[in-house]
C-alpha cells in the first residue's frame, strides 16, 4: 500500500519511542486503501474486496514443546472468520468468531485457561470496534464467562440499537459482576469459574504463589525484590502469555478489531488492563475524511503501560501519516494490495493470517533474534496481501 522501506520505518518508530515509557508493548493491524468514490465498474455495481484475517496468540514467551498448540488454534481462529466472511458476514462478526476460537484454547491467556488472580479467580477483560460505525464495546474483570468477547460484541450490537426505555443511554462498557449480570439476561450462557481453570493454569498459580510467598520470607531489599521479579518470566520454560487478538476485512472493506485477555497472573481483584480500554486494546477505523486508508489494530502487552500510551489508536493514527493516497489508488483499479505487521519485545509472538481465497491458513511463531534482551529488543514481521476485487 506505500513503500515497504517508509512503511517499517515509520512504525519501527512508533514503537522506539514509546519503549522509553513501556516495558513490554506489541501490535498487529491490517490496513487497506478505500475505494474511490468516482472508481466504479462500468455497470456502475458497487465493488467488494476478497476478505482477510490477522489473528495473534499473545505475545510473550511460546515455548517450542507447545509450538504447535500454538499454530493450531491460530489455524483454528483465522478458519472460523473466514468461514463467517464468506457466508457474508460483516467484520465484526467474523472477528468475534477468531476470538471465541483463541478464548476456548486452554493454551491462551483468555477465557478458558486465563491466569488466575491472587484470589485464585479468573477475571476477564475484552473488547471489540467496528470501524464503520466506530461503535465499541467492552467488560473488564468479568468471571464466570466463557466467552468475554461474546458480551463486548452484544454490548456494541445493543447500543446500535439507539436509546433505552426513558431516555436512557445504553452501556459500551461494564465491569465485575454488573456485566455478568448484563451478559446472562442478554442470553450469553455463563460458566462456573472453577471449569474455567485449566491444569496448566492451576499449576502456574501454584507455582506463582510458592514464588510470592517465598519472597515475601527471603525479601532482606528492593535489589534482590526487584532482581527476582525480573527473572520470573519463564523460569522452568513455563509459559507467559498476555492478551490474544485479531483484525478482520470484510467483503465490503470494512475493518474491525478485537482483543480478549485474562490478565497478567497473580493480579490484584478488580484489575482491569488494556484489553478493555478504549483506544488501547484494540482500533478499528474505515477510511474517511482525512484518513486515506481503513486500520485495524490489536495490541498484546503490559496492560498498565499501553493504557497510558493509547497504543492502538496512536498505531492507527501513525498509519495515515504518509500522503500517498493518490498513487495507490491509480495503482489499485481493480484489486486491493494490504500490508499487515505484527511487532513485539517480548520473546515471542504466535500469528496465524488468512484470505477468503486461500483454503488454509498460515502461521507463524516470530521470535527475537539470539542473544537481544526481552524488553529492550524489537522485532518486526509482516507481508502482503493480494485481495481481488468482484463486484455484486
Amino acid at each position: 500500500m506505500r513503500g515497504h522501506d517508509r512503511f517499517f520505518s515509520n512504525n519501527a518508530g512508533v514503537m522506539e519511542s514509546l519503549q522509553n515509557h513501556a516495558e513490554e508493548q506489541q501490535y498487529s493491524f491490517s490496513k487497506h486503501s478505500s475505494w474511490p468514490n468516482n472508481q466504479e465498474s462500468t455497470n456502475n455495481c458497487k465493488p467488494r474486496v476478497g476478505g482477510f484475517v490477522l489473528v495473534h496468540a499473545g505475545a510473550g514467551y511460546h515455548s517450542e514443546s507447545k509450538a504447535k498448540e500454538y499454530k493450531h488454534v491460530c489455524k483454528r481462529a483465522c478458519q472460523q472468520a473466514v468461514e463467517q466472511l464468506k457466508a457474508g458476514a460483516l467484520a465484526v462478526e467474523a472477528v468475534a468468531a477468531a476470538l471465541v476460537e483463541l478464548e476456548d484454547s486452554p493454551f491462551t491467556n483468555a477465557g478458558m485457561g486465563s491466569n488466575l488472580n491472587l484470589s485464585g479467580e479468573i477475571e476477564c477483560d475484552a473488547s471489540i470496534m467496528e470501524g464503520k460505525s466506530l461503535h465499541y464495546g467492552a467488560v473488564g474483570a468479568i468471571s464466570g464467562i466463557k466467552n468475554p468477547v461474546l458480551v463486548a460484541n452484544r454490548l456494541l450490537s445493543e447500543a446500535q440499537k439507539g436509546k433505552l426505555s426513558a431516555g436512557r443511554i445504553p452501556p459500551c462498557f461494564l465491569v465485575g459482576r454488573g456485566a455478568h449480570d448484563w451478559a446472562i439476561s442478554h442470553g450469553v450462557p455463563p460458566c462456573p469459574s472453577e471449569k474455567m481453570a485449566t491444569k496448566f493454569s492451576l499449576s502456574a498459580y501454584k507455582r506463582n504463589k510458592r514464588k510470592m510467598e517465598l519472597a515475601e520470607k527471603m525479601d532482606t531489599g528492593h535489589n534482590q525484590t526487584k532482581r527476582r521479579r525480573q527473572s520470573s518470566g519463564n523460569e522452568n520454560g513455563s509459559e507467559c502469555l498476555d492478551t490474544v487478538g485479531a483484525v478482520v476485512v470484510d467483503l465490503q472493506g470494512n475493518v474491525a478489531a478485537a482483543v480478549s485477555s485474562g490478565g497478567l497472573a497473580m493480579k490484584h481483584p478488580g484489575r482491569i488492563g488494556q484489553a478493555a480500554h478504549y483506544g488501547c486494546g484494540c482500533w478499528a477505523e474505515n477510511a474517511r475524511n482525512m484518513n486515506p486508508y481503513s486500520t485495524a489494530v490489536s495490541t498484546s502487552g503490559c496492560g498498565e503501560h499501553l493504557i497510558r500510551t493509547m497504543l492502538a489508536r496512536e498505531c492507527s493514527a501513525a498509519m495515515q501519516s504518509e500522503d500517498s493516497h493518490q498513487a495507490l489508488l491509480e495503482a489499485m483499479q481493480n484489486m486491493f494490495i494490504m500490508e499487515f505487521l505484527w511487532s513485539h519485545t517480548t520473546e515471542s509472538m504466535c500469528v496465524g493470517y488468512m484470505s477468503a481465497q486461500d483454503s488454509k491458513a498460515k502461521t507463524h511463531i516470530s521470535r527475537l533474534p539470539p542473544g537481544t534482551i526481552p524488553g529492550q529488543s524489537l522485532a518486526i514481521e509482516g507481508g502482503v496481501c493480494r485481495l481481488m476485487s468482484t463486484v455484486d
